[in-house]
């Protein structure tokens, strides 16, 4: 990506934008940023560019060395790709994009968003002022997924996979959560719609739910 199109500057930002600034790449970093995915589940979560584009941005961040390819052992010696290191330090950057895009006016009616980023929008809202003397850990069963969810030390850390002694385990799907999160639905109503199932502590999982407040929108 680097050597085709670039704005020739020394400073960072044009020189970060080289490497991530075309369309679809941050996007594509966005739905790596939980671990590993096949050619085919990107193209689920994003189903919305080609995959003649998909391919491409793949190979000019594996130029950039923002991604690299491997092949997983057998059984199932699918393709994967996964982000460096490098790559990786691009998270606090995706939430402030995501805090500062949150303000934006709302989306159109219908407008979904992938999977990944239900999860990772949570890491982007989470407000540590709010979690002070919090904590815990859950366990979220969203559909086939199932995450980590620690916060300890006005810190949130989710990771996939099953939690270590978790004080609640909350089943769920993505959508539900997220509109828990944004108060758009009571823990309450979700539990009796049967949109929702608690083991443990509930009071815990009440108190998580509110960590994570929509930012006032921009006028």
């Amino acid at each position: 990506m680097a050597g085709k199109r670039s704005y020739n500057e020394a400073c960072g930002i044009p020189r970060a934008l080289d490497r991530v600034g075309e369309r679809w790449a941050l996007m594509i970093v966005r739905e790596l940023m939980l671990g590993p995915k096949r050619f085919t589940d990107l193209r689920t979560g994003l189903p919305h560019v080609s995959p003649d584009v998909l391919s491409q941005r793949l190979r000019d961040l594996e130029e950039a060395g923002v991604l690299k390819k491997r092949t997983l052992p057998p059984p199932a010696p699918a393709k994967v790709y996964e982000l460096t290191e490098w790559g990786k330090e691009l998270e606090p950057v995706l939430h402030a994009l995501g805090r500062w895009g949150a303000r934006a006016p709302s989306a159109p009616e219908g407008v979904g968003m992938s999977f990944d980023s239900h999860i990772l929008s949570l890491k982007t809202l989470f407000d540590p002022a709010l979690a002070e003397g919090l904590e815990t850990t859950l366990e979220l069963r969203l559909g086939d997924h199932t995450f980590s969810a620690a916060v300890s030390g006005g810190r949130l850390e989710i990771a996939p996979g099953a939690a270590r002694s978790p004080d609640a385990i909350v089943a769920t799907d993505a959508g539900t959560l997220i509109a828990l999160a944004h108060g758009r639905l009571e823990l309450a109503e979700a539990i009796d719609a049967g949109e929702l199932e608690l083991e443990g502590a509930s009071e815990v999982v009440a108190r998580f739910l509110v960590l994570f407040p929509l930012p006032e929108p921009v006028a």
